[in-house]
């Protein structure tokens, strides 16, 4: 009997802990942000600088990283967009890129189902753009990606970490077409408004 209700005791015990979970040495994220008629999101694992040289030594420069931890970091767009100038078509990519101390070139890849960048193939990516690095007057502990509007077709995604900073500029691809499109929606909206209010 004794044996029975040690074995019962370890048993809850052991269930009540398997409903925890420990904390992920890289957590994951999702950030989201509403852009033009739709939505922009990013997915990404967000590892810490740990007292680590980041970049040089465990982000080598020169070579392709996966912009954050595990699984690829993966950035969806609902719309046609312009990233970093370039046009780029509605849908799910993988986030890559090759860092320097200067600059980093930004990968958009059509592979977003990859862990890290281990199955990277060039061939795939749907095109690729280089902005300059800031250098950031405070240490930004965990990796993080910001998705900051500046105005209704238009935001900055902005990847830190340790001290450095890059912006990338994200706007409404084929913005004359997407502002009738805007208008009419108003319109719409408007016209919705002054039926429920005839009720």
């Amino acid at each position: 009997m004794k044996k029975l209700l040690i074995a019962a005791f370890i048993s809850s015990t052991l269930f009540a802990y398997a409903q925890h979970t420990l904390p992920a040495a890289s957590p994951r994220q999702t950030v989201e942000q509403q852009f033009s008629t739709s939505k922009i999101s990013v997915d990404y694992g967000r590892p810490g600088v740990k007292g680590r040289k980041v970049f040089g030594e465990l982000v080598p420069y020169n070579k392709l990283w996966r912009a954050g931890a595990n699984g690829a970091t993966k950035i969806t767009f609902a719309q046609p967009v312009s990233f970093g100038g370039k046009t780029v078509p509605a849908g799910t990519y993988g986030l890559f890129v090759i860092p320097t101390d200067k600059e980093w070139k930004v990968i958009l890849n059509k592979d977003a189902q990859q862990w890290g960048a281990y199955a990277y193939d060039e061939k795939l990516n749907v095109t690729d753009i280089t902005v300059p690095v800031q250098k950031l007057s405070e240490k930004q502990e965990w990796f993080a990606v910001e998705l900051n509007p500046l105005d209704e077709n238009s935001l900055d995604m902005v990847i830190k970490w340790d001290l450095a900073k890059i912006t990338v500029p994200i706007k409404v691809a084929n913005s004359e077409v997407m502002t009738k499109v805007v208008e009419k929606l108003k319109e719409i909206r408007q016209i919705e408004r002054d039926a429920a209010a005839k009720k």
